[in-house]
């Protein structure tokens, strides 16, 4: 073993025996009871403490924190882990049997869970040549979805690289801490030592806490999982921009993320095509779905019912921003206006603005690349009163129109984020409507990290083929709502006509269906009319028109999923129909809009997954490309067999992902390396993003180098980030960064490392603010419930409420917006009134009147005391506000 992969941290580990980790395997965590698998043993001498891991409460990270203790080994598959390197470690010495003769040194202690272990002194030159991340995957029970994804992700080189080579940007505090799970997966399989098959307990157990669907043992959709674990990832690694990185970075075209949403939110929709015979797409062959019926009697799953939209509204994934201020897609009825008396959703009041000023804002090669000898890092250098408080203003003055118009206005003021996944998989579409009539266009961009193609049959290819000839617009497939008066004789019988021509081979009926005819068919114009007219701003009324799309931003990364399988009414089926792919050459810039700044429209082929089976069951691989030696692979969970290139062209592709392909990167990446080669003494050093700089090392299209991923807006150090800062900079020669800057422009240039001294002030005042609000309130409060019988009892959001208590408490760094009671209340004869069931909490007029004066807001909404018995509403959110000040 090389001297730099040998822990320095191994003296601490006292004897350690096979039996006895068997034997602490069998228990549970001492800190809550959790059982195994994933549980870890402290290998601190004379230390038996066994704690659960990120799957749980990951007591064991938290007894090295506190005991200061280094290595750690899971139970489950005998790996050690090292919390100051940050990496797995392997031992020189073998494990020692009890009451044995001394075996000689020779396994390391990750040959237990091994397959195939390695003999001393087996490892040869010939080893060492041997291309890496030839690793399989064990089958923990039907996960041939999640084995076939995550050999696809592992030969993403982008994605891979950042894993490996920037291991200490992967910092989260969210559970279950999904990255690094999978940080630890990639280490294994891309090992040195090249076990045979690793198992991935671990990510497995992460995603389905985040994701209840993959509980059990059923089988599951492969572009489900992969949606879920990429939102996942970016969920736990994003980071705001700043507003200097976006207007670097908006130059350059590129759309990132908007705001803070949950999981749940954002979840990574599909682009559909919106073609009305892809309604009901569903996921994958032996899903466990569970189909329901939509709005118009077809049946979808409902996975797949809450991931896309019909092809009236905005068929992709959040993040979309209006290009023109009416632009809306939608083709809703027209809104019916309430009349006098009814009962209205009411508006935040927008009169009062918040005061947060106390608030702040955080700011190709192969896996042996040459430019890693520029990675010697340089040792880290040691180193408003809030406004008064307004007064209560009647509900019913409120202006609703212009609350709302500032209530959206404030919603899209929200931050936005990026992360290593939109980083190298987001791309955008131009997507437009025109309206018939009028011939108003409605444009808007989305973001898409996946693009869901549907797959034409014959009658859909000679009608897209006529149109691509003739520039017409055309419209694949048919649903249910295109039948007018024919009703539903007509769609059963064409639903017959669809499953028997499905039943009979492609070479039979039809022509070959090219990658290029799905890609052709997803971005054909379609028609709006009949039941799907569109909403016209202009009109005022729904209106027939066209819709089409064109790609903005190409990215990094293309992600193609074709759509195979269908849920219809009485069936679901398999679309077996073989769709040809280029292993190289694949030309996005038919489908390229104008506007694009894209410059690399070619893409070759890095890995594609199969599935072999039917509708109701079936078994997914992936095929591979190595990025060492070129050679194809088919990963068949943990068999990993050499192909040739022709049995991957002749697989039935279900999710394919391509990457972008640039021989001028190439040869940027090795003039940088023969600049450093040179040693040209300089006297300026220049320190410059790692992130960047892998991907210098790994995109065709790096952009212009980003330094704002390590400083503050004053062009500091972050202190939060300065104990790390070795993790997140390079120092490269003057030569190099001359050369870096002139060819992608960007920095800011950074020669000197420092602690910026303005947002520590800032941290400190933040933390000043947030202990003057809970204790004000935690005062407020308990005189509040010291009053027998208060004349006024106000009433507050308690989604508001714990925003705003996971701001004090330091869970969230953002402070909540203006306080928003429009959920709890409604408008009734002229004065507003608590809602029936709302989810609110009773507060003092004091305490009120001091949030409104922080953070504005309202409407004001009173429960006053009467003689009458209490209600159970105002109890349980009295209770609930109790509870509350209690967790304070």
């Amino acid at each position: 073993m090389a001297e730099q992969d040998i822990c320095p941290h191994l003296d601490c580990i006292g004897e350690v025996t096979k039996e006895d980790l068997l034997q602490k395997s069998k228990g549970t965590c001492q800190s809550c009871g959790a059982g195994g698998p994933n549980l870890w043993a402290c290998l601190q001498n004379e230390c038996p403490y066994v704690g659960c891991g990120e799957s749980y409460s990951d007591h064991s990270t938290l007894h090295a924190q506190a005991k200061k203790h280094n290595l750690t080994v899971n139970l489950t598959t005998f790996r050690i882990w090292c919390y100051v390197c940050e990496r797995e470690v392997f031992l020189e010495h073998r494990l020692s049997e009890p009451e044995a003769a001394p075996q000689p040194v020779g396994h390391p202690l990750k040959a237990v869970p091994i397959a195939v272990a390695e003999e001393e002194g087996s490892e040869s030159e010939e080893d060492e040549l041997k291309p890496r991340g030839l690793t399989g995957m064990k089958n923990i029970g039907n996960s041939c979805y999640m084995n076939a994804a995550l050999q696809a992700l592992s030969n993403c080189p982008p994605l891979t690289q950042f894993f490996l080579d920037c291991s200490g940007l992967v910092r989260t505090d969210k559970k279950p801490a999904l990255c690094k799970s999978y940080q630890k997966l990639i280490s294994e399989l891309w090992h040195k030592k090249r076990p045979s098959y690793v198992v991935p307990t671990s990510l497995s157990h992460g995603i389905k806490l985040v994701n209840p669907m993959f509980r059990g043992y059923a089988q599951q959709d492969t572009q489900e999982f992969l949606r879920c674990l990429m939102d996942q990832l970016h969920e736990e690694l994003k980071e705001p921009l700043t507003e200097c990185s976006m207007s670097g970075e908006g130059s350059d075209g590129e759309e990132r993320r908007d705001g803070d949403r949950s999981p749940s939110e954002d979840e990574f929709l599909s682009c559909d095509s919106g073609s009305s015979s892809d309604r009901g797409e569903g996921g994958g062959a032996g899903d466990g779905e569970l189909l329901i019926q939509d709005d118009s009697g077809g049946v979808i799953s409902e996975k797949e019912r809450l991931k896309e939209r019909k092809v009236s509204g905005s068929p992709l994934r959040g993040g979309s921003q209006e290009m023109d201020e009416d632009a809306d897609v939608d083709t809703a009825a027209e809104e019916e206006v309430p009349e006098r008396g009814e009962e209205e959703e009411l508006t935040p009041a927008s009169n009062t603005e918040p005061d947060n000023e106390a608030s702040m804002t955080q700011p190709q090669s192969t896996p042996c690349s040459p430019v890693r000898a520029l990675q010697e890092l340089h040792p880290k250098l040691s180193s408003s009163p809030p406004r008064s408080s307004p007064l209560r203003s009647a509900g019913p003055a409120y202006s609703f129109k212009k609350a709302q118009l500032l209530l959206s206005a404030r919603k899209k003021k929200q931050f936005q984020y990026r992360s290593v996944i939109s980083d190298i998989f987001d791309g955008s579409i131009l997507s437009l409507v025109q309206c018939l009539t009028c011939d108003r266009v409605s444009t808007t961009v989305e973001t898409f990290q996946d693009l869901s193609l549907p797959i034409p049959g014959k009658e859909d290819l000679a009608k897209l083929h006529s149109s691509i000839h003739q520039n017409l617009p055309v419209k694949t497939g048919v649903c249910p709502d295109t039948y007018g008066s024919q009703g539903w004789i007509s769609y059963i019988m064409d639903s017959i006509r669809r499953f028997v021509v499905s039943c009979i081979p492609s070479w039979f009926w039809g022509p070959m269906v090219t990658l290029e005819d799905c890609l052709a068919a997803f971005f054909a114009a379609d028609e709006l009319k009949g039941d799907n007219m569109y909403s016209c701003e202009r009109c005022k009324k729904l209106r027939n028109g066209v819709k089409y799309c064109k790609v903005l931003r190409l990215p990094e990364i293309l992600c193609i999923h074709l759509k195979r399988f269908r849920h219809e009414v009485m069936y679901s089926f398999k679309i077996s129909s073989h769709v040809s792919f280029p292993l190289e050459g694949l030309d996005m810039r038919p489908f390229l809009a104008k506007e694009s700044p894209s410059q690399v429209t070619t893409y070759d082929l890095l890995s594609v997954i199969c599935h072999h089976g039917t509708a109701g069951s079936g078994h997914y691989i992936a095929y591979c490309q190595n990025v060492i030696n070129g050679q194809w692979y088919e990963f068949d969970d943990q068999y990993v067999t050499e192909v040739h290139e022709t049995v991957v062209q002749n697989a039935e592709a279900y999710v394919l992902f391509y990457r972008k392909s640039s021989e001028e990167s190439v040869r940027e990446r090795q003039k940088v390396v023969a600049l450093a080669n040179m040693k040209e003494p300089s006297l300026l050093q220049f320190y410059i993003s790692r992130e960047w700089l892998n991907k210098f090392n790994t995109f065709a299209e790096p952009g212009p180098i980003s330094n704002h991923t390590f400083l503050c807006q004053h062009g500091g150090i972050p202190p939060n980030k300065y104990h790390y800062i070795d993790d997140l900079v390079v120092i490269v020669p003057q030569n190099v960064w001359e050369y870096l800057y002139n060819s992608f422009g960007g920095g800011p240039a950074v020669n000197h490392l420092y602690m910026c001294a303005i947002c520590q002030v800032e941290i400190e005042a933040l933390a000043k603010r947030r202990k003057m609000e809970i204790d004000t309130f935690i005062k407020l409060n308990k005189e509040f419930q010291a009053e027998e019988a208060p004349t006024v009892i106000l009433c507050i959001s308690m989604q508001w409420f714990r925003e705003w208590e996971s701001f004090v408490k330091g869970k969230d760094n953002d402070p909540p917006g203006p306080i928003d009671n429009s959920k709890i209340g409604v408008m009734k004869g002229g004065h507003i009134q608590l809602k029936q069931g709302a989810d609110y909490g009773q507060i003092s007029e004091e305490t009120w009147q001091y949030l409104l004066g922080i953070y504005g807001g309202g409407p004001e909404i009173a429960v006053r005391q009467t003689v009458a018995p209490a209600d159970p509403d105002s109890l349980h959110g009295e209770r609930k506000i109790e509870a509350e000040t209690r967790a304070l």
